[in-house]
């Protein structure tokens, strides 16, 4: 017999892991609906084709196809089998994938559902999506996204608002140290067009840059050499470092004006910078919480505007949010021109996070209020109707099934944290009151039945 296991990159989740889940799910949720967003739901899995292409081409091999049902190699290419070509070979035996992300499906529910929307569309979803990573501190193949968008609108105020809610949703989660990253793709699009790279090598330059929290500025001038790029694109990144190095956000827009001068895209995503940093900082959200960052690329091929990512000061794990604007990304699936923004909150990260600082709430997993205990097999209708009253008070309760000993009771309400256990012993049943223990400090009353509700 086989040792039961579970795929590498996947989790299981216990009581205590899933209470914590649902408080942030719990969490993000408030904040969502407190700005209007409206929820919905996709299939865990797409069409193939809806999926690749969107997310580039290293993100398209990180995507987990299915296999047709029943004889998937019937209608397999033959050419492609002979010659190993997986990438030729995966469309004929695959119409299927588990989403990448919860943005593109969003973009496909949008099209298809456009005539039932009410335009600007916000809307939240809290799903799993997969990806095929290796796996590592942080990083898993399973994951759960909460996303927001906005879509139907160019405002630059939409951007403002998904700001707000990452502030609020991890003020409100209790993660230390975070800091809101900002820049925008017509700004690195115009930075790289001054270093002198072709119009052509920019995703190749864009997904190079993006590597920089990884491999340092060092790793990211020997990803450009060995990609091919001249010296002056060396020597221009390193420029992009230097400037990128202040403290301060609008000396960095500054300096990078002077840098890209004259190229209208580019200018008019750093004045959107400047005035998103501005309308921040009136709302309370100021440096260190937000901050330009000229070296923050996010490499998904959909993003046409601002971008965002979210990091922790000493966290064990990387980004644990990000999103951006994407101008055209239903046009892919047949609407045109309808411009949107998103953010995502990676909740395995933040439960990662907060689990590394202990800022978790005390007895999140608490479920029960009130133990009553079994002492007599028998009789046992007081015990019923008294869980009974205590539910309809709107306190949880249950009763102990087995009439076993009471240090065995008492110790499972210390277990699970149960912060109150009813015994109904013969004393109490000949006197009609029950005992009310009070768990914390051990203190208990005998009361009447009906009195157990005022004293919890």
């Amino acid at each position: 017999m086989s040792k039961p296991s579970i795929p590498k990159g996947t989790r299981d989740f216990g009581p205590l892991v899933m209470a914590r889940r649902q408080w942030i799910f719990a969490t993000i949720r408030k904040v969502f609906v407190k700005h209007g967003f409206l929820p919905i739901e996709t299939p865990s899995f797409e069409n193939l084709q809806t999926l690749t292409g969107k997310y580039g081409e290293e993100g398209d091999k990180l995507i987990f196809s299915i296999l047709n049902n029943g004889d998937y190699l019937a209608k397999a290419d033959e050419g492609a089998l002979k010659s190993k070509d997986s990438k030729k070979l995966t469309p004929s035996i695959s119409k299927k994938a588990l989403r990448y992300d919860l943005t593109v499906p969003f973009a496909r529910f949008v099209v298809m559902h456009r005539n039932s929307l009410t335009f600007p569309f916000r809307r939240y979803q809290i799903q799993h999506v997969w990806r095929g990573d290796r796996p590592g501190k942080g990083r898993y193949q399973e994951f759960t996204q909460c996303d927001a968008d906005i879509i139907g609108s160019t405002s630059s105020l939409c951007e403002l608002d998904l700001v707000q809610v990452f502030s609020e949703s991890l003020t409100n989660l209790g993660v230390p140290g975070f800091t809101i990253l900002i820049n925008d793709r017509r700004v690195l699009s115009a930075v790289a067009s001054a270093m002198g790279v072709p119009d052509e090598r920019l995703t190749d330059w864009t997904v190079a840059v993006d590597k920089f929290d990884k491999v340092g500025i060092e790793g990211v001038k020997i990803e450009l050499e060995k990609n091919g790029f001249n010296e002056r694109v060396v020597a221009g990144i390193e420029t992009l470092s230097d400037i990128n190095s202040n403290t301060n956000s609008f000396d960095i827009l500054s300096k990078l004006t002077e840098f890209i001068k004259g190229n209208e895209k580019g200018e008019c995503g750093l004045k959107e910078m400047e005035l998103l940093l501005h309308r921040a900082k009136n709302d309370g959200i100021v440096a260190p919480k937000i901050k330009f960052d000229a070296m923050l690329a996010r490499g998904l091929d959909y993003y046409t505007g601002a971008i965002f990512e979210v990091k922790v000061a000493d966290s064990p794990v990387g980004s644990i949010c990000g999103g951006g604007r994407y101008d055209n990304l239903t046009g892919i699936f047949g609407l045109e021109g309808m411009s949107g923004v998103g953010i995502s909150f990676g909740a395995d990260r933040i439960e990662d996070v907060l689990e590394h600082f202990n800022k978790f709430p005390d007895n999140i997993d608490q479920t029960t209020d009130v133990l009553v205990t079994q002492m007599d097999p028998v009789h046992c209708l007081e015990e019923l109707k008294l869980v009974s009253q205590i539910r309809t008070s709107g306190f949880s309760a249950e009763l102990y099934p087995d009439a076993l000993k009471l240090k065995k009771q008492i110790k499972y309400a210390n277990d699970l944290n149960i912060p109150y256990v009813v015994l109904i012993g013969e004393d109490e049943r000949n006197s009609g009151k029950v005992t009310l223990k009070k768990m914390s400090d051990g203190t208990q009353m005998t009361i009447l039945a009906e009195e157990v509700v005022k004293n919890i």
